[in-house]
Protein backbone atom coordinates (compact mmCIF):
# COMPACT_ATOMS: atom_id res chain seq x y z
CA UNK A 1 0.00 0.00 0.00
CA UNK A 2 1.22 3.39 -0.86
CA UNK A 3 1.33 6.45 1.37
CA UNK A 4 0.16 8.90 -0.71
CA UNK A 5 -2.03 9.58 -3.89
CA UNK A 6 -0.84 11.26 -6.86
CA UNK A 7 -3.81 11.34 -9.57
CA UNK A 8 -4.98 14.30 -11.77
CA UNK A 9 -7.85 14.17 -13.88
CA UNK A 10 -8.32 16.91 -16.59
CA UNK A 11 -10.72 17.72 -19.54
CA UNK A 12 -9.71 19.78 -22.23
CA UNK A 13 -8.73 19.98 -26.18
CA UNK A 14 -4.95 19.64 -27.75
CA UNK A 15 -3.44 22.58 -28.37
CA UNK A 16 -1.68 20.81 -31.40
CA UNK A 17 -1.21 17.48 -32.92
CA UNK A 18 0.68 15.62 -30.40
CA UNK A 19 4.36 14.21 -31.16
CA UNK A 20 5.58 11.43 -31.00
CA UNK A 21 9.22 10.79 -29.79
CA UNK A 22 11.37 7.26 -30.18
CA UNK A 23 14.95 6.59 -28.66
CA UNK A 24 16.48 3.56 -27.59
CA UNK A 25 14.71 4.21 -24.25
CA UNK A 26 11.24 3.70 -26.35
CA UNK A 27 8.67 6.20 -27.46
CA UNK A 28 7.11 8.68 -25.88
CA UNK A 29 4.19 10.72 -27.16
CA UNK A 30 3.85 14.20 -25.66
CA UNK A 31 0.83 16.89 -25.71
CA UNK A 32 -0.21 19.99 -24.85
CA UNK A 33 -3.79 19.96 -23.63
CA UNK A 34 -5.37 23.36 -22.42
CA UNK A 35 -7.95 23.32 -19.54
CA UNK A 36 -10.40 26.52 -19.52
CA UNK A 37 -12.11 27.81 -16.60
CA UNK A 38 -14.44 30.98 -16.72
CA UNK A 39 -16.60 33.08 -14.33
CA UNK A 40 -18.12 35.96 -13.48
CA UNK A 41 -16.21 38.88 -11.78
CA UNK A 42 -17.68 41.52 -9.74
CA UNK A 43 -19.00 43.76 -12.49
CA UNK A 44 -20.53 40.47 -13.90
CA UNK A 45 -17.69 39.96 -16.53
CA UNK A 46 -17.47 37.05 -17.91
CA UNK A 47 -13.51 36.15 -17.23
CA UNK A 48 -11.19 33.15 -18.52
CA UNK A 49 -7.88 31.62 -17.72
CA UNK A 50 -6.61 29.08 -19.86
CA UNK A 51 -3.77 26.28 -18.28
CA UNK A 52 -1.56 24.69 -20.75
CA UNK A 53 -0.84 20.92 -19.34
CA UNK A 54 2.65 18.62 -21.22
CA UNK A 55 0.80 14.66 -21.50
CA UNK A 56 3.01 12.09 -21.78
CA UNK A 57 2.12 8.91 -22.82
CA UNK A 58 4.66 6.32 -22.80
CA UNK A 59 5.34 2.67 -24.99
CA UNK A 60 2.90 1.33 -27.43
CA UNK A 61 -0.35 3.30 -25.97
CA UNK A 62 1.38 6.66 -27.34
CA UNK A 63 2.79 5.13 -30.46
CA UNK A 64 -1.23 4.02 -31.16
CA UNK A 65 -2.69 7.04 -30.14
CA UNK A 66 -0.41 9.64 -31.95
CA UNK A 67 -2.56 8.12 -35.07
CA UNK A 68 -5.74 9.97 -33.43
CA UNK A 69 -4.18 12.91 -31.43
CA UNK A 70 -4.71 16.05 -33.16
CA UNK A 71 -4.95 19.85 -32.62
CA UNK A 72 -8.59 20.52 -30.91
CA UNK A 73 -9.27 16.82 -29.93
CA UNK A 74 -11.35 16.92 -26.91
CA UNK A 75 -9.89 14.81 -24.37
CA UNK A 76 -10.36 13.17 -20.40
CA UNK A 77 -7.13 12.66 -19.32
CA UNK A 78 -6.30 10.63 -15.82
CA UNK A 79 -2.84 10.12 -14.90
CA UNK A 80 -0.31 11.19 -12.15
CA UNK A 81 2.31 14.16 -11.72
CA UNK A 82 5.92 14.10 -12.35
CA UNK A 83 8.32 16.54 -12.26
CA UNK A 84 11.82 16.50 -13.52
CA UNK A 85 14.48 18.71 -14.40
CA UNK A 86 17.75 18.42 -17.02
CA UNK A 87 20.41 21.19 -18.38
CA UNK A 88 19.91 23.55 -21.42
CA UNK A 89 22.54 26.27 -22.00
CA UNK A 90 24.55 25.69 -19.16
CA UNK A 91 20.84 26.54 -16.93
CA UNK A 92 18.61 23.90 -14.71
CA UNK A 93 15.64 23.81 -16.02
CA UNK A 94 12.34 22.37 -14.34
CA UNK A 95 9.34 20.32 -15.97
CA UNK A 96 5.59 19.32 -14.84
CA UNK A 97 4.23 16.70 -16.65
CA UNK A 98 0.92 14.57 -16.27
CA UNK A 99 2.11 10.76 -17.49
CA UNK A 100 -1.73 9.62 -18.65
CA UNK A 101 -2.58 6.11 -17.37
CA UNK A 102 -6.05 6.78 -19.56
CA UNK A 103 -7.24 8.21 -22.13
CA UNK A 104 -10.46 8.67 -23.46
CA UNK A 105 -12.08 11.38 -26.23
CA UNK A 106 -14.30 13.25 -24.69
CA UNK A 107 -16.24 14.89 -28.22
CA UNK A 108 -16.52 14.91 -31.95
CA UNK A 109 -16.13 12.63 -34.50
CA UNK A 110 -14.54 9.76 -32.24
CA UNK A 111 -17.69 10.13 -29.57
CA UNK A 112 -15.73 8.76 -27.36
CA UNK A 113 -15.44 5.06 -28.43
CA UNK A 114 -11.55 4.70 -27.54
CA UNK A 115 -10.08 4.35 -24.20
CA UNK A 116 -6.95 3.71 -23.52
CA UNK A 117 -6.01 2.21 -20.00
CA UNK A 118 -3.36 0.59 -17.52
CA UNK A 119 -0.92 -1.56 -19.05
CA UNK A 120 0.39 -1.22 -23.43
CA UNK A 121 -2.73 -2.87 -25.06
CA UNK A 122 -2.40 -6.20 -27.56
CA UNK A 123 -2.64 -4.86 -31.36
CA UNK A 124 -5.93 -7.18 -31.61
CA UNK A 125 -7.51 -4.85 -28.59
CA UNK A 126 -7.34 -1.37 -30.36
CA UNK A 127 -10.55 -0.62 -32.35
CA UNK A 128 -9.18 0.68 -35.13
Amino acid sequence: MSDGINQVFLMGNLGGDAELRTSEKGSVLKMNLATTESWLDKDNVKQERTEWHTVKVFGRRGEALAKHLRKGTKLFVQGRIQYGSYEKDGQKRYTTDVVAQEISFAGGPSNGAFVSKGSDPKPQSLPF
